[in-house]
This record gives C-alpha cells, structure tokens and sequence, in this order.
C-alpha cells in the first residue's frame, strides 16, 4: 500500500489525492470504530468527533473506486483519520499485552503497519501543506 499522499489547502478545508487501497483502510477503521458497542463519549475520546461525522466521513470515502480520487477534509476530520488508524490497533490486544496481528489483518484487511504508515503519512502530509 502507498502511504504517503499530498494535501494542499482550499481555504479551511484540505484536499487529499488518496490511492483506493489508502481510502479503504480508512474507511476500514472507521467502520471498526464506529460499530463497537462503545458509548458515544468513548467515541468522541477516541476520534475527537462524534457519530454522526464519523458516518458521514465513512460516506464520503465509501464508492469502492478503482482510480485515486481527491476528498475533501477539515482539521477535525484529518485529525479523527488519524486517530482510527492508531486507535484500532489499541482494539487488539491480548490480555498478555501482545499485539494480535491475525485478527487485526482479518477484521481491517490490512496490516498493522500500514495504518501505522498511513496515519505517520497524514502527519506528514499536513506539515507539508
């Protein structure tokens, strides 16, 4: 998976050219977020944004496109894509403190590593901008 991507500024908002496979992963820890049986305040401590933006997020990176393709986001929202990709790891771990790589690629669809990369690539990409 491609991890690092550009963004650049339209006002307020920043504009992101995302690969599918990087798009999917997002809407993947979304997804996984999203439907836990978690509170809503967990939610909001998790993402920083409540459910209702992280549905809506999950909308706009959902089509299952096959071409890299531009979306728009607010601060907010990069900072939410951020925190679901580090905070789904947080969700697999054994009651030994082991992090359980099977599960995670089987429920996500994608390694560790690459979220770790795509979330180190959003960092990246705004000190950039």
């Amino acid at each position: 998976m491609r991890t690092r991507f550009k963004l650049t500024r339209d006002g307020d908002a920043f504009v992101a050219r995302l690969a599918p496979s990087q798009t999917a992963a997002m809407r993947e820890a979304l997804i996984y977020l999203r439907h836990r049986d978690d509170s809503d305040l967990t939610l909001t401590l998790q993402l920083g944004i409540g459910r209702e933006t992280v549905d809506a997020l999950i909308e706009r990176l959902s089509g299952g496109h096959t071409e890299s393709r531009d979306i728009r986001f607010r601060a907010e929202e990069l900072h939410a894509m951020h925190s679901a990709l580090t905070t789904a790891a947080t969700m697999f771990v054994s009651c030994e403190g082991a992090f359980l790589q099977e599960p995670f690629h089987i429920r996500l669809g994608f390694y560790r590593e690459n979220f770790d990369a795509l979330a180190y690539g959003i960092v990246e990409a705004a000190s950039e901008v």
